[in-house]
């Protein structure tokens, strides 16, 4: 999808509306969402004028009107893989909502692949609104991490969201300036961006939420073994490194940075915060004995495994079960070397990850699962989600604070209480 054009393409909406479903109050005729509904269809008439959308081309994109027969969770994904503008519509309601959580979560997974093609742009496809406001403690990460100025769309608007224009009366010429403002950042998000179509999840209940849960750790360690420019074997390209192993890109030329702040993207569009680091450095902490600290994506690159530093290091993860530990070993399908040497690179791998073939050992990408910038966005929500169901089986529990109480006894059958 080129950015330079008002042309989404047949189908393709220009923006999605995400938000979360009201409950109807049975004193209301029309319902809540009805004006949810009303905003929709105000901000596809502004974008319609706008833009060059031919007639009847769809400006927007609201999950009402499903057709019979149909899927919805697949019309989602669909809508979501080819729209150009993501807006969520913000409220208490829609951050604890894990199919709005989803939404984002499909929708960053684009931007973040753009960002890694062709770097950051200085527009974010993510537009938000706001319906209700929301305090700064309640927002996730990701929302956090928008810094977007409601302001810039009037002052009353920040102070009450659409909900409120729209229902204080005196505030309607506020209402409209709101909505055809938010229609003007919408326009000018799908000018600036050049989109490709994403992924279309046919297992959309299964997604990760942008929100997390209650219960997911807060933090999560991205870690890397590469090589550096400096320490390079023969018949390395040094195309695909940096200064650091952690500027390590395995993908290169298709990818424009490093793996690990790709993955640290990925990650933290999950609702975690990152830890990204050189395993070499850190690896007394991420080994350390006892039960996890946090779980862990290590990103090995295969063409370190024959460092004698790196052999101690792999020696030392396979010596103690540590599943929460999840090992990636990216790769390139172009890569340019001999069949021999590609064999010889499969043989030091399989040796330094054999305790990984053991059930409940933790998770190790098969081999090529991770031979394209595309694949290695898909295997990394499985790694993530191993080393979270690892840590979260064994890291250490507290017990509640105070003293211990004696469960109550029941009385026996007759006895007098």
């Amino acid at each position: 999808m080129r950015g330079d054009s008002d042309d989404p393409g047949e189908g393709w909406p220009y923006f999605f509306l995400s938000y979360a479903h009201t409950p109807r109050n049975d004193s209301e005729i029309a319902g809540p969402n009805a004006w949810v509904k009303k905003l929709y269809d105000g901000l596809c008439a502004h974008i319609l004028e706008m833009t060059s959308l031919p007639v009847g081309a769809r400006a927007g994109f609201l999950d009402q009107g499903i057709a019979l027969g149909t899927r919805w969770t697949d019309e989602l994904s669909e809508n979501l893989a080819r729209c150009q503008v993501f807006v969520p519509l913000y409220s208490p309601r829609y951050f604890i909502s894990e199919q709005c959580g989803r939404e984002w979560w499909a929708f960053s997974q684009r931007e973040i692949y753009r960002r890694t093609l062709r770097g950051k742009s200085r527009e974010s496809a993510i537009v938000p609104a706001l319906w209700v406001p929301v305090e700064l403690a309640q927002l996730p990460q990701v929302a956090k991490d928008l810094q977007f100025q409601h302001a810039d769309f009037g002052e009353d608007y920040a102070a009450e969201g659409f909900y409120g224009l729209t229902k204080l009366s005196y505030l309607k010429d506020q209402y409209e300036l709101a909505v055809y403002r938010l229609a003007q950042r919408i326009v000018r998000a799908g000018q600036a961006i050049d989109f490709q179509e994403g992924q279309v999840y046919r297992q959309y209940e299964s997604l990760p939420s942008a929100f997390g849960d209650s219960a997911h750790p807060p933090e999560f360690d991205v870690t890397v073994i590469a090589r550096s420019r400096s320490d390079l074997p023969p018949g390395r390209a040094a195309d695909y490194y940096g200064d650091t192993p952690l500027e390590w890109n395995p993908y290169h030329p298709v990818s424009t940075r490093s793996l690990a702040e790709h993955a640290a993207d990925l990650v933290r569009a999950m609702n975690y915060r990152v830890i990204v680091s050189d395993f070499e450095n850190e690896s007394n902490r991420i080994l350390t004995e006892g039960p996890p600290i946090r779980p862990v994506v290590l990103l090995l690159d295969r063409w370190a495994l024959n460092s004698p530093r790196v052999t101690e290091l792999m020696a030392r993860l396979a010596e103690r079960r540590r599943p929460w530990i999840s090992v990636m070993v990216p790769r390139h399908q172009d890569e340019a070397i001999s069949p021999e040497r590609d064999q010889q690179l499969r043989d030091l791998t399989d040796q330094a990850l054999a305790a990984r073939q053991m059930v409940g050992s933790g998770h190790r990408s098969p081999d090529d699962a991770v031979s394209t910038l595309d694949a290695f966005q898909l295997e990394l929500q499985k790694a993530v989600r191993q080393a979270v169901n690892y840590y979260e089986a064994h890291a250490r529990t507290y017990p509640p604070k105070g003293p211990s109480v004696d469960p109550p006894r029941l009385p026996r059958p007759g006895s007098k209480t």
